[in-house]
């Protein structure tokens, strides 16, 4: 199921993990690549919304412009498209890559890390390193 959480992302966002998150609660070892998985689709998701709102912007202030009378679409117009393209891209990458090194660690038996998020998701859930209960040690 560790793995599944991983490399269903792909295909279905945040739904996949978080359906898996609840479901499988009891094992410390799913619920830890679960949640990470889901907080890592929460900033995507996050950023997303950014992207679109800047994109969505630069759009209205070309239609604006063109009503105005200007003939020609600014260039910050032509800039941002592909520099929200490539973002969108590199972060789909970025998943990819994710999901297939992270799938193969929880395949193994590994309480592998995401980046900044597994630290995270460790706090979230009171799990010390190889999956040590932090509530008891304390």
């Amino acid at each position: 199921m560790a793995i599944l959480a991983h490399a269903l992302q792909l295909v279905g966002g945040f739904i996949a993990p978080l359906i898996i998150f609840f479901v499988k609660r009891q094992s410390r070892f799913v619920s830890f690549h679960a949640l990470q998985v889901l907080l890592f689709q929460i900033v995507h998701v996050f950023f997303s919304m950014v992207l679109t709102v800047g994109w969505v912007v630069a759009i209205f202030t070309t239609v604006m412009r063109s009503q105005a009378g200007h003939s020609a679409p600014p260039t910050a117009f032509f800039v941002l498209f592909p520099v929200i393209m490539v973002f969108f891209m590199g972060f789909w990458l970025i998943t990819l890559v994710l999901a297939i090194v992270f799938g193969i660690k929880a395949g193994g038996g590994e309480w592998a890390e995401y980046p900044v998020l597994g630290g995270l998701a460790r706090k979230i859930l009171k799990i010390g390193p190889g999956g040590s209960d932090l509530t008891q040690q304390l």
